[in-house]
């Protein structure tokens, strides 16, 4: 069965993501549609690519990706549709897509479906639900856009790294409020080099050692780890590590090595 997954800042409380649904419903009856989450903040596109590049992989080949954030159609926010590693993704060219991937992509297209101007104020439900389905239903790409070789970039805020130290920074903050950084495993292992190491962030809290599970410490004991994301975690054992440490998106970490 064909999937079409959905990633959007539509939310729970209005009726914009039922008739996103059922658009696509209308169009392709028989399409599993799998929610990634509608609770991104309004427009936060690095959020939603975070989330998005950490689970479409999960989804067998050929999974179409409908990305409803900043959907508003203007000369410098143009929609795109891209195959990379045998998914297919629709959204807004907003710079979310050099944010997912890590590599070039396998083809890119400039969709050129034609507005319906019922829909002029929710290109949602209209061109990009088009452009899913034509995918979903086994669409090339060529027949919905005009080939293209570029999408807007969008940098996060790298880490700054030093012979003995790196300084990271929270990117994310997760339903548990585990506290996610930039600081990725590869490049942890890359500047530790075996050596001992401490992990200092907001009010003099340290963490010197790293755990392979949340519950290799007491209840209620702040740990740090590489979850599901390969990024280094700072959490509290069955405890909110955001609001408890005091550490929100964008707080600077910084790990020196000995």
């Amino acid at each position: 069965m064909a999937i079409i997954t959905l990633t959007t800042d539509l939310g729970y409380k209005d009726f914009y993501q039922a008739a996103l649904k059922g658009s696509i419903l209308s169009t392709l009856p028989h399409v599993n549609i799998i929610d990634i989450t509608h609770e991104i903040q309004a427009f936060n596109i690095s959020r939603a690519a975070f989330i998005l590049k950490n689970c479409f992989s999960y989804f067998p080949k050929n999974t179409v990706h409908l990305i409803g954030i900043d959907t508003v159609y203007s000369e410098y926010n143009k929609y795109i549709a891209v195959k990379y590693r045998d998914h297919y993704f629709v959204g807004s060219d907003n710079g979310i897509f050099s944010l997912i991937f890590d590599e070039e992509p396998q083809e890119i297209v400039e969709i050129n479906i034609m507005q319906d101007l019922k829909f002029l104020h929710f290109p949602l439900a209209d061109i990009f639900v088009k452009a899913a389905c034509h995918l979903a239903a086994g669409g090339a790409l060529k027949e919905i856009g005009i080939p293209t070789d570029k999408v807007e970039e969008r940098v996060n805020l790298h880490p700054i790294v030093e012979p003995d130290q790196i300084k990271g920074s929270v990117i994310f903050v997760d339903s548990f409020q585990n506290v996610v950084t930039n600081v990725t495993k590869n490049l942890f292992t890359k500047v530790q080099q075996g050596r001992n190491f401490t992990l200092s962030f907001r009010r003099n809290e340290t963490i010197n050692q790293l755990s392979w599970h949340y519950n290799e410490v007491p209840e209620g004991e702040k740990l740090c780890l590489f979850g599901i994301s390969d990024h280094l975690e700072i959490a509290i054992n069955k405890g909110n590590a955001s609001g408890l440490l005091g550490l929100n998106i964008g707080d600077i970490v910084r790990i020196d090595f000995q």
